[in-house]
């Protein structure tokens, strides 16, 4: 399905039946995008010319849930159901690091060090794995804080959202961790590493927040506060695009904070990730099982 969002196009493709979930999706080392299908354990690869292949993620109930690329040219994957760390080659080998029981990591993002960063929402820690499957854990310094989705920043350190201490935080190469809390209620998810600061979604106040490595804050609100942005990307330009969930539209926000949405061809898509493609669109996974691209 195709729809005219403004001056630009949206395009939808289908990946997988809705009862697969697509929910992360990322840009390979090999000119993909990378999928993770939640609900069906599985990661589907899609090329910009619609080629599709799928690939086993785990046993039922693994939840591949958040990926990204690697240091290592592999895509990284969160395993929320069953407390592992996976790892995918663009040849569609696969390979699971296992958490402590209870981890639930969902969050994970390429470091500035040569390893991968997640979170874990259920134990308050930070966790650090190298390409060999080496893992190292940081505490939080809150309890029940929901650490979600976590980013590399401009300044060499990590970023990551405290969804339930209403925060975010930074944490550097050796784990000293620094909380910077939202001026007033809400619950940051989605983090993403712009030129000079990091941006972030505030799915229960409908705004976009940036922050600078000096943990100066802006928020800025969305014309619809019941919108729900879920997941944040950056481009090249230094323009950030959103998800917003509970709206069914994708949302652009320049680094002046000015704001443009459109909105997605089916209603009640439920878009989640969103990356920058290899093609320079912007694409983003559909619960429905597709996903939808945004022409640049």
């Amino acid at each position: 399905m195709t729809q005219n969002a403004g001056s630009r196009l949206v395009q939808e493709f289908p990946v997988a039946d809705a009862a697969a979930g697509p929910y992360g999706i990322a840009t390979g080392a090999d000119g993909a995008l990378w999928i993770t299908l939640a609900q069906s354990g599985e990661i589907a690869r899609l090329t910009v010319d619609c080629v599709l292949d799928r690939y086993s993620a785990g046993p039922a109930g693994s939840r591949p849930t958040v990926i990204a690329a690697g240091v290592d040219d592999a895509l990284w994957f969160t395993r929320s159901g069953d407390d592992h760390i996976g790892r995918i080659t663009t040849d569609g080998v696969v390979t699971a690091f296992r958490l402590p029981a209870g981890s639930s990591p969902f969050g994970l993002c390429a470091g500035p060090d040569e390893a991968m960063w997640f979170t874990e929402m259920n134990t308050d820690r930070i966790g650090r794995i190298t390409p060999d499957g080496q893992t190292t854990h940081f505490a939080l310094p809150v309890r029940g804080g929901f650490p979600s989705m976590i980013t590399s920043g401009p300044d060499g350190a990590l970023w990551c959202t405290l969804n339930q201490a209403n925060a975010i935080a930074r944490i550097d190469l050796d784990g000293n961790i620094t909380q910077h809390p939202l001026p007033d209620p809400g619950a940051p998810v989605g983090i993403t590493r712009g030129p000079d600061a990091v941006w972030f979604v505030d799915i229960a106040a409908g705004r976009i927040g940036r922050i600078e490595p000096d943990g100066t804050m802006k928020l800025f609100p969305l014309p619809d506060p019941t919108a729900k942005p879920h997941a944040i990307t950056a481009t090249a330009a230094g323009d950030c695009w959103f998800t917003e969930w509970g709206a069914n539209r994708l949302g652009r926000i320049g680094s002046a904070g000015d704001i443009s949405e459109y909105d997605l061809p089916t209603p009640a898509s439920e878009p989640h990730g969103i990356t920058v493609g290899p093609d320079g669109a912007v694409w983003t996974a559909l619960e429905i099982g597709a996903v939808a691209r945004i022409a640049p």
